[in-house]
């Protein structure tokens, strides 16, 4: 009788979270892109340089750096040549590395997906992975010589086709990181990532945490890299369902604080669940649809309490002149200038009920 009951409520809650976010499409059931870059089987099989390259699905991001910093210039050029979407994508390999990398592999790409990446040779492509809906981040500012560094993480809808799209620009990684670097300005690098497979409108992907299980070991891998070439400790921003990878990425994520906003919850019933020593702080507008999705987790549906509760225990930012779920980065609003103290490590904020974490 027990297990009809939490059956019922399952599926109560799945129809609940559907319907109450009435004008988004049902979602469509997505296949998580995992493991290795693509052309690992190459990358692996090549003895050009007369030793064993690092293993893309063993080997760590630090052994990764290590190994490139033994090669020389024209070695290191060799192996770009050859594997532009292995050497584009590995975390641990020297940005300006991935940088070129990238650009070869988005240049001999002809998905018209990707033609708007592929445009501008300016532009600073971290990872380029064609599969799939694809995979892409990209920085703004110099990484190089930045004193603050740091990543959004998106939620439901993003993938390499849309990374970059121009409507609900605030909605999108890489809008999301323009503003925010536009706010910061120099000494500063932000990092828009769409390296995970994303949920497709709002039904069970977004309800579950499957794809942000398979999401959160890529962003840690991710964030394991930036600290293996010597990156400053990153602030990490995670946007709705981006939240839930965070939350699960959370105890591994070399981050020093973490911030959600609009968030369906983090997969903990509160700050101490999450099990890291960040600093963590949310923010939710009034206006915002999260608010009617409900905050619980049963049987593997819903990510749990609301992270603005003060119960959660995370620092409460403010976001009262925000509109709607992806209006928290548009120029102006107080959301805004409080993420970039933030990340400047300048934002004291409100401590939260209950502890000073």
């Amino acid at each position: 009788m027990r297990r009809y009951a939490r059956t019922l409520v399952a599926v109560a809650l799945a129809v609940t979270v559907v319907s109450g976010t009435a004008g988004w499409a049902s979602g469509n059931a997505q296949q998580a892109l995992t493991g290795p870059p693509p052309g690992t089987a190459a990358w692996r099989s090549d003895h050009v340089l007369g030793r064993e390259l690092p293993d893309p699905a063993r080997d760590t991001p630090a052994r990764v750096t290590r190994f490139f910093a033994g090669l020389s210039p024209k070695d290191q050029q060799s192996l770009i040549v050859r594997h532009p979407l292995v050497v584009g994508n590995l975390d641990g390999v020297p940005v300006e590395l991935r940088y070129r990398a990238n650009a070869l592999a988005l240049k001999a790409d002809h998905d018209p997906r990707y033609a708007g990446l592929a445009a501008d040779p300016h532009r600073r492509i971290l990872a380029f992975d064609p599969r799939g809906r694809g995979q892409v981040a990209e920085v703004f500012g110099d990484l190089a010589t930045a004193e603050r560094v740091s990543v959004v993480v998106p939620g439901s809808d993003i993938d390499a086709g849309t990374f970059d799209r121009t409507t609900d620009v605030y909605g999108t990684p890489a809008g999301m990181a323009k503003s925010l670097y536009a706010e910061t300005g120099p000494g500063s690098a932000v990092i828009a990532w769409a390296g995970y497979t994303t949920p497709v409108g709002v039904g069970v992907d977004a309800a579950t945490g499957s794809l942000a299980e398979a999401g959160a070991d890529r962003l840690t891998r991710f964030t394991d890299g930036l600290t293996a070439v010597g990156l400053p400790e990153p602030t990490v921003f995670c946007h709705s369902y981006g939240s839930v990878v965070c939350g699960l990425a959370a105890p591994r994520l070399h981050a020093g604080d973490l911030v959600v906003l609009g968030s369906p919850g983090m997969r903990a019933a509160d700050v101490g669940e999450l099990h890291t020593d960040a600093r963590v702080w949310a923010a939710k507008d009034p206006d915002d649809w999260i608010d009617d999705v409900p905050n619980v987790e049963i049987a593997g549906l819903g990510h749990g309490p609301d992270p603005t509760s003060p119960e959660f225990g995370a620092r409460r930012v403010p976001a009262g002149d925000a509109h709607g779920h992806t209006g928290y980065f548009a120029p102006g609003t107080e959301s805004l200038h409080a993420f970039a103290a933030i990340a400047d490590g300048t934002y004291a904020g409100t401590a939260p009920e209950g502890g000073s974490r």
